[in-house]
């Protein structure tokens, strides 16, 4: 097993369990480098995925920004309490969405969600306690598991962009079921964190091609 926090080690193993990423990878080189976010950034991170939930990034964009001009230009648990659920929908928000970031910020503050020991608690002990919040589901669990917590071994089988480059990878007709795409990852334990960007990858240069 390679080093997960060498990307290089990590980009050649993935080719040698799978060929047909060779030559993604060859295109695109290693995967980012992650990093376990400082505590005072995780609350922010899983306020702006409620955000980006079912939107296009440009939509999601644009609303997180009036999200963040309401907060102050400090998306934190007391400035999300502070403007409260009815504030947060005139940004755009749903107020399915608007009612999960003050859930979330009322469960962090009460101490029913710990985000100072995330970092030393399982993937799914991490993912129980955030989706306490109703609004928050795995999608948004396991990107916070990925991209603020730097966790190596996340395969996000219910995300359209990782089954779509996965597809794309294989040459498949139809994009790939969830159910498969599980039984597929198998073989990159320990690695999937990095397979899935590189499938996210797969479609950046897919669409840059036509």
């Amino acid at each position: 097993m390679p080093s997960a926090t060498n990307p290089a080690d990590v980009a050649k193993e993935i080719a040698r369990r799978d060929p047909a990423f060779r030559a993604l990878i060859r295109r695109v080189g290693p995967a980012p480098r992650r990093r376990n976010a400082p505590v005072d950034e995780r609350f922010a991170f899983l306020v702006r995925s409620i955000t980006f939930q079912l939107l296009t990034t440009k939509a999601a964009t644009t609303i997180h920004g009036r999200v963040h001009d309401l907060c102050g230009h400090s998306v934190d648990v007391d400035s999300v309490l502070k403007v409260g659920s009815d504030q947060l929908r005139t940004a755009g928000l749903s107020r399915t969405k608007a009612q999960a970031m003050v859930e979330l910020a009322e469960l962090v503050h009460e101490g029913r969600i710990h985000l100072a020991r995330h970092g030393r608690m399982s993937d799914a002990e991490v993912v129980a306690e955030v989706t306490l919040v109703r609004g928050i589901g795995p999608w948004t669990a396991e990107m916070y598991l990925m991209h603020t917590l730097a966790r190596p071994d996340v395969w996000p089988v219910g995300d359209f962009g990782v089954r779509s480059g996965w597809s794309l990878l294989h040459g498949d007709e139809e994009i790939i079921s969830e159910r498969d795409l599980r039984e597929a990852g198998e073989r990159f334990a320990g690695l999937r964190s990095s397979v899935a960007w590189y499938c996210w990858e797969a479609v950046h240069v897919h669409r840059g091609s036509n």
